[in-house]
């Protein structure tokens, strides 16, 4: 077998996380003060959605009205380092060889 000298080049291969986004769908965030729900992850954007406001206003004959208009969605990095409010932090757990694993 010929030794290979170069090997060493190959030692330094990044491994891939598992998620390779900050993102992930079904995440919920807050954005400008308000609470963003993404709906999908891809190489280039997340898409988020946020519900706007309840409008109220009154009538010309007083009378109260309220709706609310329908939720507004946008394109961020998904790698966009914000508060991912709904995701929970993984503990630490021990191995069987004493070494402490995520």
């Amino acid at each position: 077998m010929k030794d290979v000298t170069g090997q060493g080049e190959l030692f330094g291969i990044v491994l891939q996380r598992r998620h390779q986004f900050l993102l992930r769908a079904n995440d919920v965030i807050r954005i400008g003060g308000k609470l963003g729900w993404v709906i999908r992850v891809n190489e280039c954007a997340a898409v988020v959605l946020v519900n706007r406001r309840v409008r109220e206003f009154k009538t010309r004959f007083d009378k109260p009205v309220r709706f609310q208009p329908p939720p507004v969605t946008f394109r961020i990095s998904p790698n966009t380092e914000t508060e991912v409010l709904n995701r929970k932090a993984r503990k630490k757990r021990k191995q069987p060889n004493g070494k402490e694993k995520l």
